[in-house]
């Protein structure tokens, strides 16, 4: 089930591209999945009468969930292998997808997407597979590697978007649904291929990496430069959620077809694919604390000339590639940064308590965004929102010491 890790050379970096195609083919499923259910919010409603505040209120909680559950998840992993959660997860996310169409109720609706379906998720998702993978590579490459399998969930974006929304005009919202929890099962094959070999470049390569789960969590909790990732990924998981949950009701408030929302995603999809795979390459060669400052910065820019702009069909595209290429191109640096701070021997972990924040603030931006068209009729407070929070998160990663923990401590 593992791939070789001890042949030199260009052998030793081939046998690599079995292990990261299937990190990120389980990524681009359980992304993909993930990422269309806003397309689900008006035929939900319309189906159930629950309300938009309702139903943006369960997903923010399969939002809230998908955080929460990936450090418990990842410390799983570090502890049994990656293989069986991710198997564990595809289930789940199948069982909660497939259950939704017979739920009429908002305590039904949060119990299957936004607990079975948002769980299983988070066991095939980033803490885990980049976990996964960087214990089995060479430090030079695990950027490039976080990179890469970012870039297989944008390509579940890209291509889940267009297809449910082309699933739920041809068939309806149910078809549609179940199709999406049929596509979860895939993932259960590409799971052996995720070892759990380390790499051996990364044995002693921290000297607290060896000691407990307990003493690591105690070590990173009093480290500043943490924190401050935290504080970053929670912005970047508010955006995230609010657009990914509310696009397709502004491109609505516009007057303009669904279908511009579901191209709108896929963009995002495609333009994230080059955004993860540029912050991957460019982690290797620059200080990815920079890197984060100005993906930040360009969000604030970007929702700035959205709101100036004529709302067109033409506008959405447009601001959908320059969200896109920033999207989730801050998970290669963020989780490059946890690895070089800590290690990689509990990444599942620690950097899994990163995308915990980075969900509460989703949970934050779908859910407030549905008080807001409720309350105002519009998401002019929402754009401003994520404006703030967007400079706020740009300032609040250049403190950053990237310099290993283990170093300093050694140093003092």
């Amino acid at each position: 089930m593992n791939e070789p890790i001890s042949t030199p050379g260009r052998g030793r970096a081939a046998s690599h591209w079995p292990l990261l195609l299937a990190a990120a083919a389980i990524l681009m499923l359980t992304m993909g999945t993930r990422q269309s259910l806003g397309l689900f919010l008006s035929p939900l409603n319309t189906a159930t009468g629950l309300g938009v505040v309702s139903i943006s209120f369960a997903m923010a909680v399969g939002q809230f969930v998908w955080g929460a559950s990936q450090p418990l998840f990842g410390a799983l992993a570090d502890r049994h292998g990656s293989a069986r959660v991710v198997v564990g997860g595809g289930i789940l996310l199948a069982a909660g997808m497939a259950l939704t169409p017979f739920v009429s109720s908002e305590w039904g609706l949060m119990a299957s997407l936004g607990f079975l379906a948002a769980a299983g998720a988070g066991a095939g998702s980033f803490s885990i597979l980049i976990g996964a993978t960087a214990r089995r590579l060479p430090p030079e490459r695990r950027s490039f590697a976080s990179g890469f399998i970012n870039a297989g969930g944008s390509m579940g974006q890209f291509v889940f978007a267009p297809l449910s929304q082309a699933l739920i005009g041809a068939f309806g919202w149910v078809t549609a649904m179940l199709a999406l929890a049929g596509s979860a099962l895939a993932t259960l094959p590409l799971a052996r291929l995720i070892g759990h070999t380390p790499h051996p470049a990364t044995q002693g390569a921290a000297p607290e990496a060896s000691g407990a789960l307990g003493a690591q969590l105690r070590v990173a909790m009093r480290e500043p430069s943490y924190w401050c990732l935290h504080a970053g990924f929670f912005t970047c998981g508010f955006h995230v959620a609010f657009l990914i949950t509310h696009l397709p009701g502004e491109v609505q408030l516009c007057g303009l077809p669904a279908g511009v929302a579901a191209t709108s995603i896929a963009i995002i999809g495609a333009a994230n694919i080059a955004g993860s795979l540029s912050a991957g390459a460019l982690g290797s060669a620059f200080r990815m604390k920079y890197l984060l400052f100005w993906t930040y910065a360009a969000r604030a820019v970007a929702i700035l000339a959205y709101l100036a702009a004529p709302k067109t069909a033409a506008t959405f595209y447009v601001f959908a590639a320059v969200m896109g290429f920033t999207w989730l191109s801050t998970v290669p640096s963020t989780a490059g940064l946890v690895g070089k701070l800590f290690g990689t021997r509990y990444l599942a972990t620690l950097f899994g308590l990163t995308l915990f924040s980075h969900q509460v603030g989703g949970f934050f931006g779908a859910w407030l965004g549905g008080l807001a068209v409720a309350g105002t009729g519009n998401y002019q407070w929402m754009w401003i929102a994520d404006i703030v929070l967007a400079l706020a998160a740009a300032l609040v990663n250049l403190p950053i010491r990237e310099a290993p923990v283990a170093r300093r401590l050694a140093a003092a």
